[in-house]
């Protein structure tokens, strides 16, 4: 089966399970979504979830956040994995919007200029806060892609854009969320039965479903 007629099978089971996948990080705007999107890195959505209501009552936008201190913006924060990092680039980020006339310019050449900020962070706000067609790519979706036959990337830049060449670009936007919504329900990284999945049980090859079967040691 080509990557093509793959990719639309798997679109179509996706469609079926996730007809209109919410964005898993609460947030109420556009800097909002940013700052969550910059927390969940090495951290799970839930507990960013957890923490972000009091960060938020303190300082929702980034003139409130640019007012206060990395220590202050930690105590927030502090339960979430890489925080002193975090919590310094949350207040670099704050003051280089508030710079910039205090609100986020919608292009990834300003958001990926922001501390903290990389391509998939901005891909996320792009597609979700202001509806412009991007495929963020993380470990998840990396995984899953190269399960399923859809890229041999070996980074996630490479699975982006194979991801890209074989999904309609209006479809870009939940995609990426139907595919970690699945990746949650259906196919996780451990202990994953590949015959037993939905899309791996058709998609996957042979040898990668061998090589999933082989006990780790």
């Amino acid at each position: 089966m080509k990557r093509a007629e793959k990719a639309e099978r798997i679109g179509e089971i996706l469609e079926d399970l996730y007809p209109d996948p919410p964005v898993p990080l609460d947030h109420t705007d556009p800097y909002t979504l940013l700052v969550a999107v910059a927390l969940s890195a090495q951290t799970t959505d839930k507990k960013v979830n957890e923490v972000t209501p009091g960060l938020f009552a303190a300082a929702s936008t980034p003139e409130e956040m640019a007012t206060l201190s990395p220590e202050e913006i930690l105590g927030h924060i502090r339960e979430l994995g890489l925080a002193p990092t975090k919590a310094k680039n949350l207040s670099t980020m704050a003051h280089q919007i508030v710079d910039a006339g205090g609100e986020i310019i919608p292009t990834f050449e300003f958001l990926e200029s922001l501390a903290g900020v990389g391509h998939k962070t901005a891909s996320v706000v792009m597609a979700q806060a202001y509806g412009v067609p991007a495929f963020p790519v993380d470990t998840h979706i990396h995984r899953l892609a190269a399960r399923w036959g859809l890229s041999n990337g070996t980074n996630v830049e490479r699975t982006e854009r194979d991801l890209k060449a074989v999904f309609p670009r209006e479809t870009w936007n939940d995609r990426h969320l139907q595919i970690i919504f699945f990746g949650r329900e259906y196919c996780p990284a451990q202990r994953h039965d590949l015959t037993a999945c939905p899309i791996c049980s058709w998609a996957a090859t042979k040898k990668r479903i061998a090589e999933e079967a082989r006990p780790r040691r």
